[in-house]
């Protein structure tokens, strides 16, 4: 039911038009909640009250004109369509009107009730249009800090999430896969919670073998060992009141797992050969492309660290699971590539975006930037060639179900003369689809695991291919072998 406010001073009109309005069904139902005014004060007061949807309101009112209170009338109901109504026909008027945010702008008396009828229901239809059109610009919203950058749901809520967490000194754990940019996220909730005064310090925990990485990560004192001529401070100490970038932590060994629980709970630690203790007074952001719950399952990683890490954790989806950013990232990429490289490959063919967006990328944004390199050193032009791109492939193999787009069979034309049965890539991933829902006998998840797709993207797949209800197309010629 819509609510429609009506403000004017003609009390036998009001009764009116409540009647009338009051009286109009939709499925059965009354289409309408009908309430009046006769003042601009009241008007006011019922437009906070009630938030109607549409407000009929009159130019000439006791106390003050239509077009005083409008633009209050609109702070005070959202995105209401206002009718202004007058007795007076003259075009400076109806000028005044519109440009005062007046959805439309109508004459008494009525001529016909269906009329005003009418400009009701257009108003509505407007304001549905309008939430609607909202709607898909939130849901379109591109996502810009820095390199990270998409218009996917998943990409806005953790920026959202990463603007709850500079708010806080906690700890933070990223997971994701290799390559979906956790540094990158690190450096950007760094960037975010301090001022660029303040020191960002990184280490990978699995580049560094567990000798040095002690003293690596809390410093050593001079003779501390074979080859320390000197003392020297930590990345513990050398962060100060900044941050520390622990990358791939499910790496550290268990003997050093404990000393770093150590530190996070005492927020002190000693230097290597040393008995000063010095304070942490650093933040901690740890990373990690395992699953550090298994890893404490298999006894590879201690609980009681992992659940001091965890306070704060910030998932990164793989690339495959949100493709709609892959044409962005490919625009955002080649401007700092061209840079780089000295080029000036600035055109993509449309066939070239579609072939980067259903690669399977399972090394995420780090492979695509390292192929859209690759590409823009060896064009010959302003053009990205999809000659320089990798092959598209098909599931295969018995590792099909788990790897993150399973490669097999080259996703190849028909190895026939005709051109005509060589399909376009969007029927291409048609009958890809299709095929993959008839191995998997209709099952979604294991649908899912075949294509390395998330749930909402296959579902979204179903839709656009008419593939929901089973009335795909034929899906010869790609074989995909079964992954069971």
């Amino acid at each position: 039911m819509e609510t429609l406010l009506i403000v004017d001073d003609d009390v036998s009109l009001l009764e009116t038009l409540t009647m009338h309005f009051e009286d109009i069904e939709q499925d059965g139902q009354p289409r309408y909640q009908v309430v009046t005014a006769t003042s601009a004060a009241a008007g006011l007061k019922a437009a906070q009250e009630n938030m109607p949807s549409v407000v009929i309101l009159d130019m000439m009112l006791p106390d003050r004109t239509g077009l005083e209170i409008i633009e209050e009338m609109k702070g005070l109901c959202g995105d209401a369509r206002i009718i202004l109504v007058t007795a007076y026909h003259d075009m400076e008027t109806t000028i005044r009107a519109m440009k005062a945010g007046a959805f439309d702008y109508i004459h008494k008396p009525f001529p016909d009730p269906a009329a005003l009828d009418l400009v009701v229901e257009r108003a509505l239809e407007y304001r549905q249009l309008s939430r609607r059109a909202d709607e898909v610009h939130r849901e379109n919203a591109v996502v810009r800090l820095g390199d990270i950058v998409g218009t996917s749901a998943s990409m806005q809520q953790l920026v959202k999430e990463i603007g709850k967490v500079t708010g806080s000194a906690a700890t933070v754990l990223i997971t994701g896969e290799s390559g979906t940019g956790k540094e990158l996220i690190a450096r950007v909730i760094h960037n975010y919670s301090y001022d660029e005064t303040r020191p960002f310090i990184g280490i990978n925990c699995s580049a560094i073998v567990d000798t040095l990485l002690e003293s690596e990560l809390f410093g050593h004192e001079k003779g501390a060992f074979t080859g320390a001529v000197a003392g020297k401070p930590g990345k513990f100490e050398l962060a100060e009141d900044g941050t520390v970038f622990l990358d791939e932590i499910g790496d550290m060994s268990l003997m050093l797992q404990a000393k770093l629980l150590r530190v996070l709970q005492e927020r002190e630690f000693e230097r290597v050969g040393g008995v000063k203790r010095v304070k942490l007074r650093a933040r901690v952001i740890a990373a990690t492309h395992r699953t550090l719950s298994d890893e404490v399952a298999q006894g590879r990683f201690r609980e009681d660290l992992y659940q001091r890490l965890k306070v704060i954790t910030l998932f990164i989806p793989p690339l495959r699971e949100r493709r709609e950013d892959i044409s962005l990232l490919v625009t955002h990429m080649l401007e700092r590539i061209n840079e780089k490289v000295h080029k000036r490959v600035t055109r993509v063919p449309q066939e070239v975006m579609e072939r980067l967006t259903l690669l399977p990328w399972r090394g995420n944004v780090r492979e695509l930037e390292n192929v859209l390199t690759r590409a823009v050193v060896l064009a010959p032009g302003d053009v990205l060639r999809g000659d320089d791109l990798p092959a598209l492939e098909l599931p295969s193999g018995p590792d099909a179900s788990r790897a993150s787009t399973p490669g097999g069979a080259m996703f190849a034309p028909p190895a026939v003369d005709d051109v005509s049965l060589i399909p376009t890539l969007e029927e291409a991933e048609r009958q890809l689809i299709a095929r993959a829902m008839a191995v998997t006998k209709g099952h979604k998840g294991r649908t899912c695991q075949i294509l390395g797709i998330s749930r909402p993207t296959l579902e979204r797949k179903l839709q656009k291919f008419g593939l929901a209800q089973g009335q795909g197309p034929q899906v010869h010629p790609y074989p995909v072998k079964d992954a069971s």
